[in-house]
């Protein structure tokens, strides 16, 4: 069954996104299943009617070892209170791994107050489709 779980990310630009989770999650599970993933990223903290928001379609690996040392050090960046983790602690048998969606589409929100919307509700326009 689906599952929406939010995580902190660290983006590569805008087709790649990195988090840390334990593969033993109910999301994690899920991925290792079926790795293609939707997502939604948005400013929780926006009042009703001025929310932005990125939707996508995804494809999910776990960072393979021979990146792994460069992109765990790539996503402790992000945050200056993340500790950097070590590639022992994001492989087996340590309890985290760090994956990496791969997005193959995108759209942004436009609001129903944008003068490019005219039917009155919030729309998805495509800002990126595929290769």
């Amino acid at each position: 069954m689906p599952w929406a779980t939010p995580v902190y990310f660290t983006p590569d630009g805008h087709r790649h996104f990195y988090w840390a989770s334990n593969p033993e999650t109910r999301h994690s599970l899920n991925i290792a299943a079926n790795p293609t993933v939707a997502i939604v990223i948005f400013d929780s903290t926006a009042a009703i009617g001025d929310g932005q928001a990125v939707y996508a379609t995804a494809n999910v690996e776990i960072v393979p070892d021979d990146e792994l040392a460069d992109r765990a050090r790539f996503y402790s960046g992000r945050y200056p209170e993340l500790r950097e983790f070590t590639p022992d602690e994001l492989r087996a048998p340590a309890d985290l791994r760090l994956y990496r969606a791969t997005v193959t589409e995108a759209w942004v929100l436009v609001n129903f107050r944008d003068p490019e919307n005219t039917t009155g509700i919030d729309e998805r326009h495509a800002v990126w489709l595929g290769d």
